[in-house]
């Protein structure tokens, strides 16, 4: 019976459907560990048993890459379909549970902490600022209202054996508070690596804001997806709380912003950010993110499982955001659904979207009187997601989760002069956009672009596709079943989706 309410049951379950391949040999967390797993991105979950200079912990990579094996995990037939159990979790989540003993406190270390000695984490590239960790959930709990929880992933700098920098963007929720509620005080606050799935995939998840707002219970849509809820323990050292089937925690406190640090030496010695040349490490949006000044991190304990702790390495410019991604889609989803009951058909956020840049939204016109429905989703998307570059509606007819139909469907079907829809610019957005201009400490909103490429109501007979006979043949009349995967195996992507679909 597979367990989903911890790392460690999920991997048992993975290694048994023969998803994890297992690396004995010695590995470096410098370069090494990264050059590995960008070599076998979207590929199996990397176990790494042998790590140069920690004999004592386990590392996993590529744990969120392909969401097939998640899909499994979860007990979900159609990896596509995942998004919609995240709506359900949305709709009826459950809230977490505290205990009182957990394994992620079976050791507990309050003197002469050294967490860059301790735990295993790894140098990306060789333009990296340092060793970057950017694998920790960070928990903040009951800050904006009694029974909030918001986790979320944010790049972490160990500059001191003690202490780190910690980058919040403010238009997340912790960035929020960091920025502007909170700015001024020191808040107790957990790092936990490896929680279970759900709660790592909600904590990656780059929320549409009114769908999940300030002072949501973020624990509880993990809770609700995963069928049981998220159980928390009392911090050692700190007024707070830590997921009790984590791996690690790291406790301590985010110091007030006239606390602030540099993310890196280089900065600091300069004393000002240079786009493109502080370098930190890569980002989510494909090039290397820019360093700097940041709330600072102070660590009061590090707890942890007796045996073999698990950590986690993620590469912040790779692929894993394909689970990540999953409750992004739900909101996505949730917001289309707001805005006209039963018009979006699906969503999908597509590799090439590098997790927060774009989404597509499939819809289904019944009626003269829901056209330009999707022209008030794409605004509304683009307007709730600050930061996000670009929005694209399609019909029914086109696979979503085809780039080469989508791309069909815009040089089909947007007209240039009305279908290209863009937002007011200097509103807010993301400095992690390098065409964005940084403004006061936060990225400039330079531009986003919605694309309807859906068929004009009044005018869709002038649209009709064409549907050759797939349905009505069946292929193993003439051929083997292996002649048939053979040829299948030579089809390109798009290719398997017209003969799939007829079109």
């Amino acid at each position: 019976m597979k367990d989903v309410t911890s790392i460690r049951g999920a991997l048992e379950y993975l290694d048994q459907k023969g998803e994890i391949l297992h690396v004995k040999e010695e590995v470096d967390p410098i370069y090494e560990i990264a050059g590995i797993e960008k070599s076998f991105e979207k590929g199996p979950v990397l176990m790494f048993e042998n790590i140069k200079g920690y004999p004592n912990f386990l590392d996993i990579g590529n744990l969120f890459g392909r969401r097939e094996p998640i899909a499994d995990l979860f007990s979900v037939d159609d990896p596509n379909k995942m998004k919609f159990k995240f709506v359900d979790a949305l709709r009826n989540p459950i809230p977490p549970k505290i205990v009182k003993d957990a394994p992620c406190q079976e050791v507990v270390i309050t003197k002469d902490i050294d967490v860059p000695a301790m735990l295993p984490i790894i140098k990306h590239t060789e333009f990296d600022a340092g060793r970057i960790m950017g694998c920790g959930n960070q928990l903040l709990t009951d800050i904006y209202r009694k029974g909030d929880t918001n986790i979320s992933f944010n790049r972490i700098h160990f500059r001191g054996k003690d202490w780190a920098s910690i980058s919040t963007a403010q238009i997340t929720h912790i960035g929020m508070m960091a920025f502007k509620t909170h700015r001024d005080k020191r808040i107790p606050i957990t790092v936990n690596i490896n929680p279970p799935p759900a709660a790592g995939i909600v904590a990656g998840t780059w929320n549409v804001r009114t769908i999940v707002p300030h002072g949501s219970d973020e624990l509880g849509i993990a809770g609700g997806f995963q069928g049981a809820p998220i159980e928390l323990v009392k911090a050692r050292t700190v007024d707070a709380y830590a997921i009790a089937n984590a791996e690690i925690v790291l406790e301590g406190y985010l110091e007030p912003t006239s606390e602030n640090v540099w993310e890196s030496e280089e900065a600091e010695k300069l004393g000002e950010a240079r786009q493109g040349e502080t370098n930190f490490f890569p980002e989510w949006v494909g090039y290397m993110g820019t360093t700097w000044k940041v709330r600072k991190l102070t660590v009061t304990a590090v707890t942890m499982r007796k045996t073999k702790p698990i950590f986690y390495t993620v590469l912040a410019a790779g692929l894993e955001y394909a689970c990540f991604d999953l409750l992004r889609e739900a909101t996505f989803f949730e917001l289309a659904e707001r805005i006209c009951p039963g018009f979006c058909v699906d969503v999908n956020i597509p590799d090439y979207f590098k997790w927060g840049s774009g989404v597509i939204f499939q819809v289904r016109k019944e009626r003269a009187q829901e056209e330009g429905f999707q022209r008030n989703i794409l605004l509304s998307a683009l307007a709730d997601a600050p930061g996000m570059r670009m929005a694209i509606a399609v019909d029914e007819d086109v696979d979503i989760y085809c780039a080469d139909d989508v791309m069909w469907a815009l040089e089909s079907r947007v007209d240039p002069d009305h279908d290209i829809l863009r937002l007011a610019r200097e509103m807010r957005g993301i400095a992690a956009q390098p065409i964005e201009i940084r403004q006061s400490g936060v990225g400039g909103w330079e531009g986003g672009m919605a694309f309807d490429a859906t068929k004009p109501y009044h005018k869709r007979h002038h649209y009709q596709r064409p549907h050759y006979p797939v349905d009505k043949i069946n292929l193993k009349k003439w051929f083997t079943e292996e002649q048939i995967k053979k040829v299948q195996a030579m089809q390109t992507e798009y290719g398997r989706s017209l003969a799939r679909t007829g079109r």
